[in-house]
């Protein structure tokens, strides 16, 4: 049984760069939405300047980062199995990825994840206006205009770069653990 899992374990971290939004559905909705933004990070938000000129890709690539520094610490589940310093490096990068977009720090995780997602489905349906109303409000004080410029041409954020490499690290660590 056990040689025959091992093909499926290997199929898991492609499925899961498969699917758009590992934050919001990782595997269609059958698998772990962590285990899927983590797994994720060093594709989507490994390398933002990868990115550049793609603003309704970058805020699926913020989404991730949101969730996993929002979600990791808070729950019971992911707090003893991914190392504290992955959780500082995440809220580290998630701290330099708001202020690369003049978010405030102490805006609701909830509220940014669901406005960039709003952001980045405008965006795709070539309706920038209703991509720059999802950016505004006190979330957003820089306005949707300069929102999605910034979005647009990212700064070289290496805290991103490495809380990306941590958390992929740590997740599949603990696959290999169970798989081994």
């Amino acid at each position: 049984m056990k040689r025959r899992a091992r093909p499926l374990l290997l199929l898991l971290p492609l499925l899961a760069a498969c699917t758009r939004d590992p934050a919001g559905n990782y595997l269609w909705g059958i698998g772990d939405p962590v285990t899927g933004a983590a797994l994720n990070a060093p594709f989507n938000f490994g390398d933002l300047r990868n990115q550049r000129g793609q603003p309704g890709r970058v805020a699926l690539s913020l989404v991730q980062l949101e969730f996993l520094a929002d979600r990791i610490p808070q729950d019971p589940y992911w707090q003893d199995r991914i190392n504290p310093l992955t959780t500082q490096q995440l809220q580290r990068a998630r701290d330099d990825a708001r202020r690369a977009l003049g978010i405030p720090a102490d805006a609701p995780a909830q509220v940014v994840m669901d406005s960039l997602r709003r952001a980045s489905t405008a965006l795709e349906g070539m309706n920038p206006a209703g991509a720059r109303a999802a950016l505004s409000g006190p979330a957003f004080p820089l306005g949707g205009e300069e929102t999605l410029r910034r979005l647009s041409d990212m700064p070289n954020l290496p805290s991103v770069t490495a809380a990306a490499g941590s958390v992929h690290r740590d997740i599949n660590a603990l696959g290999n653990r169970r798989a081994g």
